[in-house]
C-alpha cells in the first residue's frame, strides 16, 4: 500500500514509521526544509512542497496513493490537501488530523475527508473509557457512512447481562464489533452471552447512539430503583 502523508512533524514521521515497519511504501510531504529530516525516517520518500498546491501534488503522483494523511498542524491545511486528495485525485482514503476540537465539525465527506482524527478528543475519550461502566463513550468518528466507534463496558446490575447476543433486538445501523472480555477479544456470535464487565465495541450511526445506551443500561422502576 501506497501512503502519503501531509506533514513532516513529529506525527508525521511517527505515522511513516509505523507503517514502513509494517511493509507500506511511504512519502513524507512538508514545505519547511527544516521539516526534511531523512534521517529520522530514512526509508520514506521525502518532497519538499507545500502539500496545498496542485503542482507539489502532481510531482508527487498523489493518483498512485492508496491513503492519504493529513497531519499537518494547521486545521486549514489538513482540510484543503484532504478536498484535493479526494476530488482531484481520487484517492480512495483520506485520514485527517484535527489540531482543534472546535474544527471537528468540518472534517466530513463534504471536504474528502474519510476519518477524523481528533487527538484531543481521542486521548479524553480513552480518559472516559478506562473510568465508566454503563455509559457510552465515543472513539472515533467515521465521516464517510456517518458512523461512530462507540465503546461501553457492561455493568453488573445492567439489564442484559446473561442474555445472548442473538436474543438482543440492537438498534437498527447498530453492528456490535467485538466483546473485550479480560485479555480475551471475542467475535460476538448469537449464542455468546453477555457478561457483567464485558468492553462492547460498536459501529453506530449517531443518531443511534441514545437507543444503544438505553439498551445497555440499568433500568430503574418509577421509584428510582434499579429494576
Amino acid at each position: 500500500m501506497r501512503v502519503a502523508i501531509a506533514g513532516a512533524g513529529a506525527v508525521g514521521r511517527s505515522i511513516a514509521g509505523e507503517l514502513l515497519e509494517n511493509g507500506h511504501e511511504v512519502l513524507l510531504i512538508d514545505k519547511a526544509p527544516s521539516a526534511i529530516a531523512v534521517e529520522r525516517v530514512p526509508l520514506a520518500e521525502w518532497l519538499l512542497a507545500d502539500a496545498c498546491e496542485i503542482s507539489a501534488l502532481d510531482e508527487a503522483a498523489l493518483q498512485r496513493c492508496n491513503v492519504v494523511i493529513a497531519a499537518t498542524g494547521d486545521d486549514k491545511v489538513n482540510l484543503v490537501v484532504s478536498l484535493l486528495s479526494k476530488t482531484e485525485y481520487g484517492v480512495p482514503r483520506v485520514v485527517a488530523r484535527v489540531n482543534n476540537p472546535k474544527n471537528e465539525w468540518l472534517f466530513n465527506e463534504a471536504w474528502g475527508v474519510d476519518v477524523a482524527v481528533s487527538t484531543p478528543r481521542l486521548m479524553s475519550a480513552l480518559v472516559e473509557e478506562a473510568v465508566s461502566v454503563g455509559d457510552l463513550v465515543r472513539l472515533l468518528r467515521f465521516s464517510q457512512g456517518d458512523a461512530n466507534l462507540v465503546e461501553l463496558t457492561l455493568a453488573p446490575e445492567a439489564a442484559l447481562a446473561g442474555t445472548r447476543v442473538g436474543d438482543v433486538a440492537w438498534p437498527q445501523d447498530t453492528t456490535l464489533v467485538t466483546i473485550i472480555r479480560g485479555t480475551r477479544v471475542l467475535t460476538p456470535r448469537p449464542e455468546d452471552a453477555l457478561e457483567a464487565g464485558d468492553e462492547l465495541l460498536f459501529v453506530a450511526a449517531p443518531a443511534r447512539e441514545r437507543e444503544l445506551e438505553e439498551l445497555l443500561s440499568v433500568h430503574r422502576d418509577p421509584a428510582g430503583e434499579e429494576a
